[in-house]
């Protein structure tokens, strides 16, 4: 859900310029954009699910799902060239697919991790991972790595401290809430609660609710949890002191998001660009076995921009957030600059 999030204003750019956007992606995904940009067409394009594991680590779940990814990656590039000729497609951009270039048209690949994370056991093999990844940036026409090139980032070593293709820049931080207006009629509450962001694939996502729900159940203030679901009806439902939304349209999230006491989410890399592009911070609990959100968790709880926590050490007290917020005037000011340079780079010729 994330990487289709941060997808969302970039494509509204593209629409204030007068081009015509046509998002490709799984059915799971298409009610989230049709919630968010009026009028959008969509083709069924899915792609790979990678999926976890109850009991084995993201890396390993991974490594055994090389086969499946691999035939999505030529399988993908094959159903690229018919959507692209019949579509008349002239750009695409695409997050993390590793199969969507074409020699004939310009093609985009957006990603935040130039440097796949691996364990700190398998740390010296880390130059594999990002040689190959190198290799795919390279079939591509322009690389958009979505955060600043600054010391004043988000992403550190996963896109800092690396060499960067000829076609790789930074495109500054995506998030569906800049730019937006909305006022406190939007939010569907009101008066004093907590907010929990669900997110990531099963069955680690449901464990994180169980667990979270069991600690907030009953206790006060209330608690508001945004179940990131567009594709289920957006109703409320109440239980003990919890609030649940299976969805909210990005005006009223906004809206909650900014009304929070306290949040609770995962650590994923496109909750963390929208919550600086809000002023806020959080308590920030990375999935269990997924590097790159245990590293974003310590990386910013040493900047003190977030509080990271592991899930283990969740019990029945949820600790109070103490870290500071980003620098988020400055990173949203830079970013505007940053994704107008992309854009018009992008429309030359």
């Amino acid at each position: 859900m994330g990487h289709a999030a941060r997808m969302i204003p970039l494509a509204v750019k593209l629409r204030e310029q007068n081009f015509n956007v046509i998002i490709g992606t799984g059915k799971e995904h298409q009610a989230l954009y049709r919630t968010e940009i009026i009028g959008i067409e969509c083709i069924d394009f899915p792609g790979f699910k990678p999926g976890y594991s109850k009991y084995l680590p993201q890396y390993l779940s991974l490594f055994f799902k090389i086969p499946v990814l691999i035939y999505h990656i030529f399988s993908e590039h094959v159903k690229l060239k018919r959507i692209i000729r019949e579509s008349k497609i002239d750009i695409v951009i695409s997050d993390n697919r590793f199969g969507l270039w074409n020699s004939s048209i310009k093609t985009v690949y957006v990603t935040h991790q130039l440097r796949i994370p691996f364990p700190v056991a398998l740390r010296p093999f880390e130059f594999i991972g990002i040689a190959i990844h190198r290799a795919v940036i390279r079939k591509y026409s322009f690389c958009f790595i979505p955060d600043l090139p600054g010391e004043v980032n988000l992403s550190g070593r996963l896109s800092h401290g690396i060499k960067l293709t000829g076609n790789a820049m930074y495109i500054g931080i995506l998030s569906r809430f800049i730019g937006i207006n909305s006022s406190p009629g939007d939010s569907p509450v009101s008066g004093e609660y907590n907010t929990v962001i669900l997110s990531g694939p099963e069955p680690q996502r449901t464990l994180f609710e169980k667990k979270l729900t069991g600690i907030l159940k009953n206790r006060l203030p209330k608690s508001v949890v945004l179940g990131g679901r567009p594709d289920r009806e957006s109703k409320e439902r109440e239980s003990d002191n919890i609030i649940y939304y299976n969805h909210q349209p990005a005006t009223a999230m906004r809206q909650i998001i900014s009304g929070s006491r306290i949040i609770i989410t995962r650590s994923g890399y496109t909750t963390i660009m929208e919550l600086v592009s809000l002023n806020r911070t959080a308590l920030i609990i990375p999935t269990p076995g997924q590097t790159e959100q245990e590293y974003l968790a310590g990386y910013l709880s040493k900047k003190t921009w977030f509080t990271g926590l592991q899930q283990n050490d969740l019990k029945e007290e949820i600790p109070e957030v103490t870290s500071q917020t980003a620098p988020g005037d400055e990173i949203i000011n830079e970013s505007r600059r940053l994704l107008e340079t992309a854009i018009k780079k992008l429309s030359e010729d």
